[in-house]
């Protein structure tokens, strides 16, 4: 496959034939419309005109818009560094960006001053607070000098490198408190030994390679995040990546056609900082998962096979699915068919690789796929801007985005060889993080499917949560769990009364903070362990007052009254600290609408509501009355209740 499909952004559907018509009425349009528009517009296969064409309009209708804000859009402020220009490369960003569900504003430093920029206290970017800085540093802006064959030299090469690396980086957090985005070195394509420059210690080559693998190392768990320039050159060719042209020229990062793609990268590591990765992968049947049609064709009939270059295409996007489902990704299946029917090649195929228990929720029925996505959506309790829809049918694809726009909908190529890499190449999947309980989430949602379905059987809620034997755990916040909940912090949208975000190092700070209180909650219960599903962060507001900094729920858990054996616990700790009063602010997003009665149902009295339909709640500590929940209450990192009220 040629470098087009990466080149053009060819999984993204192409822009519209009034593109630039749309672009002019974002300036006029209703400041609620302004950002699910752009978004819309950003979510085709732009080119760089294109992009900056929106990027301009984006920044009109931010200026018409109430306090500069382009709703739903998730805002960030990037600051740019590096050793190449960056008057293409910004408007770029910025449009890209929108794709992912991100406002972004952008500042410049002065063009190869990065070591400059970040230590000086005043900088342009320093006094901006940036929320994240792109060190978008080449080869050529670091001491790499080659020792050919000197492996003392090379290594000494490295470090130096990587210290100088190193030192940027802790000037900015120090200046600006910045998550820094570290890219790793997209390598020359030429060579000074050929296959030796690998092997051979102080070429430029090794020199890449050990810089690139030891930067990556650093960047783990360091509450930064990186950008894999190296991978993204490799993918498309560094020949391509590289233009000795327009480097000599205009100091350009990539080739000019490239920086579309550099853009996107960009803009889903953004997204996935502010929890904007997808999380479910819906899968159409006949044609997608398996050559032919399994209800006409029979499953002798349907082309699934080793040794048939088709069938083997369409194993190659279940190989794919499958290693998705094993990080964690949700896998649900969309079919117009009977169900029985459908369900044939996963219980019988002996060449199938999916089958029925990797997926969570089996949709087979002559809905219309938008339907089914959405009850795909409510069975497993995650919104439609968590999904992703493959499907081989043009049509039904241009029902979906008509439909349900916050969906993402890949286009798909006519050759199924294809599908995989390009599902691969959307990266809708982008990730900044992995834990154990990344691994498990799959299973979560698959419990959770099997749990709604024994409630539905049961009839009786108080019955049905008894039988789940659930055990909750409380915690203070931690370093074990910093990850995990920093993650859930930026990730959780829907039960989260707030959505305020913080970098794993401000939760660190939260954490040691005398003035707060913290709570880390775990559920395990009959089926499985849920792992982590809400954080609490209380702030002393005022005398023997607490106010709700933040408090949020994983959807999973649901129904479940872990919201009352929170709220329960919280109680408790305010009485053992003095505290007579919580103050809980409800501030609203576009996808919160969940939790708008959540102080009301708990007991709280409202006491504030503002015209931008945020409001403030209070609870008297020593009035109030919780009833439990039938679950098991255990105690990591402080004492019971029970010892705290005595």
């Amino acid at each position: 496959m040629s470098a087009d499909l990466y080149t053009t952004l060819a999984w993204l559907p192409p822009a519209p034939d009034d593109f630039s018509a749309q672009c002019r009425a974002l300036a006029v349009a209703a400041p609620e419309e302004a950002g699910r528009r752009i978004r819309l517009l950003a979510n085709h296969a732009l080119d760089l005109n294109q992009l900056i064409r929106l990027a301009k309009s984006i920044q009109l209708a931010r200026s018409a818009s109430e306090g500069g804000r382009l709703k739903p859009l998730t805002g960030i402020k990037l600051a740019v560094l590096g050793n190449s220009t960056t008057d293409l490369l910004l408007p770029a960003l910025v449009a890209s960006a929108a794709r992912h569900g991100v406002d972004l504003t952008c500042i410049a430093s002065r063009y190869d001053q990065v070591m400059q920029e970040a230590l000086d206290v005043g900088s342009e970017i320093n006094c901006a607070k940036p929320d994240v800085v792109l060190l978008a540093i080449d080869f050529r802006g670091l001491p790499l000098r080659a020792s050919v064959g000197n492996a003392e030299a090379a290594a000494e090469t490295v470090k130096n490198s990587l210290a100088y690396l190193e030192t940027v980086r802790s000037a900015l957090r120090r200046n600006s408190g910045a998550i820094c985005l570290m890219q790793t070195l997209a390598p020359p394509p030429e060579t000074l030994f050929g296959s030796m420059d690998r092997v051979l210690p102080g070429t430029l080559r090794w020199l890449i390679d050990a810089f690139n693998r030891n930067l990556a190392e650093s960047v783990a768990g360091s509450g930064d995040a990186l950008l894999d320039v190296a991978t993204v050159a490799e993918t498309v060719g560094t020949t391509e990546w590289h233009c000795p042209r327009q480097w000599n020229m205009g100091k350009f990062p990539c080739a000019e056609s490239y920086l579309p793609l550099y853009a996107e990268h960009v803009g889903r590591v953004l997204g996935a900082l502010r929890g904007k990765s997808r999380r479910c992968l819906i899968l159409d049947l006949d044609n997608t998962l398996w050559g032919w049609v399994i209800g006409d064709d029979g499953l002798e009939g349907i082309r699934l096979a080793q040794g048939d270059p088709t069938g083997e295409a369409h194993l190659e996007l279940q190989r794919l699915a499958l290693s998705l489902r094993q990080r964690g990704i949700v896998l649900a299946v969309s079919s117009k068919n009977e169900d029985e029917t459908a369900r044939l090649p996963f219980r019988k195929h002996p060449e199938m690789r999916l089958r029925e228990e990797h997926i969570a929720v089996f949709q087979a029925n002559w809905s219309d796929k938008a339907t089914n996505i959405q009850a795909i959506a409510r069975e497993l309790s995650l919104g439609l801007e968590s999904m992703v829809f493959v499907d081989d049918n043009p049509v039904e694809r241009g029902l979906v985005r008509e439909l349900l726009p916050e969906v993402a909908v890949p286009e798909m190529p006519q050759d199924p060889a294809l599908y995989a890499r390009t599902l691969a190449a959307a990266g809708y999947f982008e990730a900044i993080a992995f834990s154990p309980e990344d691994a498990q989430r799959a299973d979560f949602y698959q419990d959770n499917a099997r749990r709604a379905a024994l409630e539905r059987q049961a009839g009786d809620v108080d019955r049905y949560l008894a039988s789940l034997n659930m055990r909750i755990t409380f915690s203070p916040f931690d370093q074990v769990g910093r990850a995990r909940i920093t993650q859930l912090i930026n990730k959780s949208n829907q039960y989260n009364l707030t959505t305020r975000r913080y970098t794993e190092m401000e939760v660190a700070a939260v954490e040691h903070d005398p003035t707060c209180f913290t709570l880390q909650v775990r559920l395990a219960d009959a089926f499985a362990d849920n792992g982590m599903i809400s954080v609490v962060v209380c702030r002393e507001a005022a005398a023997q007052t607490w106010e709700i900094d933040t408090w949020l729920m994983s959807c999973r858990v649901l129904g479940r009254r872990v919201e009352s054996m929170v709220l329960r616990e919280l109680l408790a700790r305010a009485q053992l600290r003095g505290i007579r009063t919580l103050v809980g602010w409800f501030l609203p997003t576009d996808r919160n609408v969940l939790v708008v009665d959540h102080y009301r149902k708990l007991g709280f009295a409202l006491t504030e509501r503002n015209p931008d339909g945020s409001t403030r709640w209070i609870l008297e500590v020593e009035s109030a009355a919780v009833e439990p929940a039938p679950m098991l209450v255990e105690y990591s990192g402080f004492g019971s209740l029970e010892s705290a009220l005595a």
